[in-house]
């Protein structure tokens, strides 16, 4: 039986059929597309948002940090290790590693003496991974300070800003910036636990001033910088008490008045001449006050007096007898000092602290002494510690 052939009127609406499944599809795809774009979009524009909303919680955060520090003249720490970070270098010699700090654009770097002492290479790090040769050019060995120069081509430096060690108070939160066991861009925090401390220096003489903290200070944080809540360097890290040679609550620092004292003649001349009296003895206490005769246990007691020293040449007077006080043979006989240029002296520290802060080599002091049993005044030229 043969086929019907198919009549216009149903081709029309297959092809009407065909048309419209084809509309919808382009339709369904424009449509998965434009929603695609617009979820792109909102996708974007969300994350914009959340971009935004964090750069105005750091702004905020920002404008705190800004007002507290306009309020108090402090900033936190973070701040202040983020301001000072790139100042701060590592010093790697053949002998060992140590801290050190950028002090001008012309590439002086602060550190201690200990760290670069005998030493025939110096090589500085820089936070931002630059390494550069360094040469010595200023070491003080007495006040275990020392300054080397690095090529200021070879990154951006970053000088610190030296603030004022004098005006630190006990209690006062400070952070100490180094390199402990080459841990690079170490901060620790802590308070001054005391002032006016002493360190033994080469010589048998004594490094004055010292600040005492209780921030961690370990092996490779000598030379690195304590700073102050201004963000300023108030001190040096040097040295710690420890049976073990690690931290053990106590450490010691140079301060900073010290470094702006000695820091125009390191880098003229190489070196800083300290003033220099050239007496030995002992402070007085209150079983060698008892025995010599003094009313109250303070002063020193001069055992020895260098010969043609400021001391010598001003008339100073030594022990003449060897006596046990207290389980301790000392030199009794000498003068007591008890006071220089009008201020008193209840120990040596006091005597060398004025000197040390006040006094150049060829300047005048006036001692006042106890000379058997009698105060009197010595007049004295200041000379020079030998080198």
């Amino acid at each position: 039986m043969a086929e019907q052939p198919s009549s216009p009127s149903s081709n029309k609406w297959m092809y009407a059929f065909i048309i419209i499944f084809a509309i919808l599809i382009f339709n369904t795809g424009i449509f998965i597309i434009a929603y695609s774009n617009i979820q792109n979009q909102l996708s974007t524009l969300q994350n914009s948002l959340a971009d935004q909303g964090r750069q105005l919680q750091d702004l905020h955060q920002q404008f705190d940090i800004l007002d507290y520090v306009n309020q108090t003249g402090l900033m936190p720490w973070p701040e202040i290790y983020d301001q000072i970070k790139h100042s701060i270098v590592l010093i790697e010699t053949e002998l060992g590693l140590g801290s050190g700090f950028v002090y001008d654009l012309e590439g002086h770097v602060i550190t201690n003496y200990h760290v670069i002492e005998d030493v025939t290479t110096i090589q500085v790090t820089f936070l931002d991974g630059n390494i550069t040769d360094a040469d010595i050019v200023g070491e003080d060995s007495y006040s275990d300070l020392a300054v080397v120069k690095v090529n200021p081509e070879v990154t951006t430096l970053h000088p610190v800003v030296l603030g004022n060690s004098s005006a630190l108070i006990v209690g006062e939160p400070v952070a100490a910036i180094g390199n402990p066991f080459g841990l690079s861009d170490t901060i620790t925090a802590g308070i001054v636990s005391a002032l006016e401390r002493e360190l033994e220096a080469p010589g048998g003489y004594l490094i004055i001033d010292i600040i005492q903290v209780d921030a961690a200070i370990n092996p490779g944080n000598s030379g690195g910088p304590l700073v102050n809540l201004k963000g300023q360097v108030v001190g040096v890290n040097t040295a710690i008490i420890s049976g073990s040679g690690t931290f053990a609550g106590v450490g010691f620092v140079i301060p900073s008045d010290t470094v702006e004292r000695e820091l125009p003649d390191l880098i003229a001349m190489g070196t800083y001449v300290h003033p220099w009296i050239g007496i030995s003895g002992i402070d007085v206490n209150l079983a060698i006050a008892q025995h010599i005769g003094l009313e109250k246990p303070q002063g020193f007691l001069i055992f020895d007096v260098v010969p043609g020293s400021p001391a010598d040449q001003a008339g100073l007077q030594g022990g003449t007898e060897s006596v046990t006080i207290g389980g301790q043979t000392i030199q009794v006989g000498g003068d007591v000092i008890v006071g220089i240029d009008d201020l008193s002296a209840r120990k040596l520290n006091d005597v060398v602290v004025y000197v040390e802060r006040n006094k150049r080599p060829g300047d005048p002091v006036t001692l006042t002494i106890i000379r058997d049993g009698v105060e009197q005044l010595i007049n004295l030229t200041l000379g020079a510690r030998a080198l």
